[in-house]
């Protein structure tokens, strides 16, 4: 096409920027990118072509936009965030994709295929005083619309804005009268209903990195004593840990986990002696509740721990059922050694990479040899070994699993009452489709302790497969509640669900939450495009599919999934072979 040099005309601008663009890019590029890419192919390259929209420039975060009408402009820029607003629902605070959108009429100038001139930078300018999945626009454009769309508006007054030599008469398009999204509003029910807590890292005051791991031992187990009080939320492991070694304020990090409550501290180990300071605040009225110091020995470290659960659940305002009902114990080891060898071995877990996984079996091994009826040893080693096995990083991955079966068995006899037996029980037995036994350890695993992100996600798969989708969304966006640094295949378990309660678009959404989504991730979404009609996008995800596993057939892979019901199980494979894969 010609380019046009020096054309000047009347249009409607519109200029639209991602929010945190800089601060998601550093947090993990590729997912950013990923989803950016998803979002302009699906939702908004669509929404600026249907209402006759013309990108003129783009950039990493943002893009010009020229349309002929006003009217155009608008209900674009309306379709664009009502949707984002809709695929934004169940993703967290921190990690949405959101724009801001200004729009101008003026008069505008091309030039070597870009646009310059006065309504351009009044639109560049109107995007930065929007909000946040807002839309600003200059009262040119207001006037032209009257009352040709069925949205209200806002006068936010004449504003002073920058290198505009006048003041702009502004006006807030009113998208939504509700305001705040569905995930905002189920969170702040939540806080109307429970007090929520993260205990944050305690401090390594000892001076010496070795005792590091002590530290940290003795953080997870005052979050695991918490998260056994129903009437506690108390966020998960993985995101209080995100802080760790990090200059932030109490009140920072409870805004950005939506949380009230803040558990924080310092352990000091010398020979024999320990020093634990622990403090309880109250972010929000920025205020410290309760403090206190214990000097011990060191045998006396699980005292300490039940002293500052017990401290905690007392002083938290309104009458917590679950302070007054009696809560199952963990059966505690008859040699410290051994409870210092399962921190090092869940420390070594946490890694998440084939090395430490091989080093975390060690150490849960030597903590056996040194105490063999220490159940939660058992228990982790068992989860360790689940690690390896679904991370296909041992050569016999059936004996593997008889060996999980086997320390659960042995931790089970041990200790009843330790939830991560009854997780992984459950898990084991899942796979194996022995649901009537998958359902009763995940039960136990819930009653044991209803806070643990892992154990609430697995509640939603597990009623997902076992016919009842619709509770277990719900289980799994608790999940998301109290990790709100869940890992992301938390979205391939909300999207699973949502297909399966078939819902569509809400499943599609999840999916593309996912930065690197495998053959399978591509055919559930196959499956959601082939039962909303959309046959071309269908076809696409399944050609996908072949091109990561050219050996794919609908048969072996529905063999890897976990229907109770035949009825669940056909309503799956009737969408596959809609969007024509093979059989």
């Amino acid at each position: 096409m010609d380019t046009v040099v020096n054309t000047q005309k009347l249009a409607a601008i519109l200029a639209a920027d991602m929010v945190g663009y800089s601060r998601l890019m550093g947090e993990d590029e590729k997912g950013t990118l990923a989803r950016l890419k998803t979002h302009r192919l699906e939702l908004i390259d669509p929404a600026l072509e249907k209402n006759n929209g013309r990108i003129i420039k783009t950039t990493g975060d943002g893009m010009l936009v020229e349309f002929t009408t006003v009217v155009d402009a608008v209900q674009a820029a309306i379709e664009i965030q009502r949707r984002m607003a809709k695929r934004n629902s169940d993703v967290p605070a921190n990690r949405r994709i959101e724009f801001r959108i200004g729009i101008n009429l003026g008069d505008i100038i091309f030039e070597d295929g870009d646009i310059f001139g006065d309504g351009v930078n009044i639109a560049a300018r109107l995007e930065a005083q929007s909000d946040a999945g807002g839309i600003c626009i200059s009262r040119s454009v207001h006037d032209q619309l009257g009352n040709k769309l069925d949205v209200a508006f806002e006068d936010m007054g004449s504003l002073d804005l920058k290198n505009i030599g006048r003041p702009i008469q502004a006006f807030r398009v009113l998208i939504n009268s509700s305001g705040g999204s569905p995930s905002e509003q189920t969170a702040a029910e939540q806080e109307a209903d429970k007090p929520s807590i993260v205990v944050l890292p305690l401090l390594n005051m000892s001076g010496d990195p070795e005792q590091e791991f002590f530290t940290d031992g003795l953080t997870e187990d005052i979050l695991t004593e918490l998260s056994r009080f129903r009437d506690l939320i108390v966020i998960s492991r993985t995101s209080s840990f995100a802080y760790k070694g990090k200059n932030v304020s109490v009140q920072t990090v409870a805004q950005e986990l939506g949380v009230r409550y803040a558990l924080e501290g310092s352990v000091r180990k010398a020979g024999n002696r320990v020093r634990i300071t622990v403090q309880l605040v109250d972010a929000i009225a920025d205020k410290h509740i309760w403090a206190e110091k214990y000097d011990r020995d060191y045998e006396d470290i699980f005292a300490i721990q039940d002293e500052v659960t017990s401290a905690i659940v007392a002083t938290l305002p309104s009458r917590m059922e679950a302070a007054t009902q009696e809560r199952a114990q963990r059966k505690r080891p008859e040699n410290l050694a051994a409870y210092e060898c399962l921190l090092t071995g869940k420390r070594l877990h946490h890694r998440s990479n084939r090395e430490s996984n091989k080093q975390a079996l060690e150490m849960l091994g030597r903590a056996i040899a040194l105490d063999p009826n220490y159940a939660h040893a058992h228990a982790w080693r068992a989860c360790v070994l689940g690690q390896g096995w679904a991370q296909n990083w041992y050569e016999d991955s059936d004996a593997t699993m008889l060996e999980i079966q086997s320390e659960l068995e042995k931790a089970r006899a041990l200790d009843d009452e330790d939830s991560d037996v009854h997780r992984i029980l459950a898990a084991a037995n899942l796979i194996q489709n022995e649901f009537d036994k998958a359902v009763y350890h995940q039960n136990r695993a819930v009653s044991l302790n209803p806070n643990d992100d892992l154990i609430v996600v697995q509640m939603g798969e597990m009623l997902s497969w076992t016919g009842q989708p619709d509770e277990g969304v719900k289980w799994i966006k608790k999940a998301m509640r109290l990790n709100p640094y869940f890992p992301e295949r938390f979205w391939n378990h909300l999207g699973r669900a949502q297909f399966i309660g078939h819902h569509y678009e809400d499943s599609l959404n999840s999916f593309r939450q996912l930065s690197t989504p495998d053959h399978t991730h591509h055919a559930f979404m196959a499956a959601n495009y082939a039962y909303l009609g959309d046959m071309v996008a269908a076809k696409g995800y399944a050609n996908e599919v072949m091109r990561l596993n050219p050996d794919f057939t609908i048969t072996s892979y529905m063999d890897t999934l976990h229907y109770k019901h035949d009825a669940d199980a056909d309503h799956h494979r009737e969408a596959l072979v809609k969007a024509g894969l093979p059989e």
